[in-house]
């Protein structure tokens, strides 16, 4: 027994040797920060935008959006029992389904437009198909093998999607089939949000671990462990390019995280700002961060300099979502106060 202790203990010592060494070649690598490299850029102007449509139908605080593909659709999910499917030009409603459990936290638009998802404390993720002939959108599946809520799901196609949960695990489904192909562990504290990379073979997750995760669907392993936040990482969401990603948390910080130059490049905090962070978005050239907070405003960021470039001001409580859409022209943000804004 005493010779395992002291097997144990050694290779502790080994592992703690190797990580300073990774450590100190990190260090020798890095022969700048972004902020250094983006000084000779020119500072963006103030950013002007404003509320152009306000989606009105849901009777509880909004929890999710997700936009559709298509730039025109979205879909949200309130805590009133409903995924609503909004057409953002016109404000119509598309789609108001009823759901089985209203404890909803996630919602996701499939990349066709045929499909949306959804998920809550029920444990489950939800399968709903819109393209029925019969009219009224029924539960195409139900896929059940999580212990704890969902707090996340993405499509990656009509037939695979991902989720996350506060099992501390992620996902990888077979719609079709209704079964779990492939589980993905490493987290130490519930997974509260994953983003698909771009050439859909990668995703990031954030959990309350405090460590946002890269994560190979080929191979199932987590292949990159970020650190540095000090709170429990909410929200998640991989840069336009795939290169990077930002992240958001309680401890009142986003952050920018590369995956080839495997470190933080860049924090947008600021002294006035206290509270969590719900959720964030990129704009479509990368440029601007979009963060929803828990003090009832969206900031933006300049992705490179760090600096706030505008603050967001309409929602009467939390805002706990928001999206880009693909196109880029229109940012969505969903509230407490039970109503989504467009802004542009």
């Amino acid at each position: 027994m005493g010779d395992t202790g002291e097997r144990i203990l050694a290779a502790k010592r080994e592992a703690e040797q190797l990580k300073e060494r990774i450590k100190s070649t990190r260090e020798k690598l890095a022969d700048t920060t972004l902020k250094r490299a983006a000084e000779k850029v020119p500072s963006l102007p103030k950013v002007s935008m404003k509320v152009r449509r306000t989606l009105k139908g849901h009777l509880a605080k909004i929890y999710a959006m997700h936009w559709a593909e298509d730039e025109r659709h979205l879909v949200s999910a309130s805590q009133d029992g409903k995924l609503i499917v909004w057409d953002a030009f016109s404000t119509n409603k598309i789609h108001a389904i009823p759901l089985r459990s209203s404890w909803v936290m996630t919602c996701a638009y499939a990349p066709s437009g045929n499909y949306v998802a959804c998920g809550g404390l029920d444990n489950l993720c939800s399968i709903y198909n819109l393209r029925t002939k019969e009219g009224a959108v029924k539960v195409a599946r139900e896929l059940s093998a999580h212990t704890g809520y969902l707090s996340c799901c993405r499509f990656i196609s009509d037939r695979q999607i991902l989720t996350a949960s506060g099992d501390m695990s992620c996902m990888l489904w077979d719609i079709d089939a209704g079964v779990k192909i492939m589980e993905f562990n490493d987290h130490t504290g519930d997974v509260m949000s994953l983003s698909l990379s771009p050439n859909k073979n990668i995703f990031v997750s954030g959990a309350c671990d405090a460590t946002a995760k890269v994560w190979d669907i080929r191979s199932g392993r987590c292949v990159q462990t970020f650190t540095g936040h000090e709170s429990d990482i909410n929200a998640v969401q991989f840069f336009p390019n795939g290169n990077a990603f930002g992240t958001g948390s309680d401890d009142a910080s986003c952050r920018l995280f590369d995956l080839r130059a495997d470190c933080e490049l860049n924090q947008y905090t600021h002294d006035n700002i206290l509270c969590g962070i719900t959720s964030v978005g990129f704009s479509h050239s990368g440029r601007l961060l979009f963060a929803g907070y828990d003090d009832f405003n969206c900031n933006v960021w300049d992705v490179l300099k760090g600096t706030r470039v505008a603050t967001l001001s309409s929602h009467d409580n939390r805002v706990s979502c928001l999206g880009v859409s693909s196109d880029g022209m229109a940012l969505a943000t969903g509230s407490w106060d039970s109503l989504l804004k467009i802004w542009g």
